[in-house]
């Protein structure tokens, strides 16, 4: 099944591209690949660094591999990948 701007919430996330969307200017705008997930946390590749960022208090920009873009709130992909299947 192709990820689509509906499905993505109960996908794994690793390996697509993101943008990062917070008030917080420190990370606000950051972009990157993501390479983990954990219950409360989305891990990034960024100018060769690993950053974690919470996902709660976030939006995430998820560029899909049809190069269409969707933003989720990180409190809609809290909680692990396999977790989220459930719901």
């Amino acid at each position: 099944m192709p990820i689509t701007e509906k499905n993505i919430k109960k996908h794994e996330l690793i390996g697509m591209d993101v943008e990062i969307l917070s008030k917080n200017e420190n990370i606000n705008k950051m972009h990157g690949r993501i390479i983990d997930e954990t219950k409360n946390l989305i891990i990034i590749e960024a100018n060769g660094k690993e950053k974690k960022i919470l996902k709660k208090g976030n939006k995430f920009k998820i560029i899909l591999k049809n190069k269409k873009e969707t933003i989720i709130k990180g409190e809609e992909v809290l909680g692990r990948p396999w977790e989220r299947l459930k719901k």
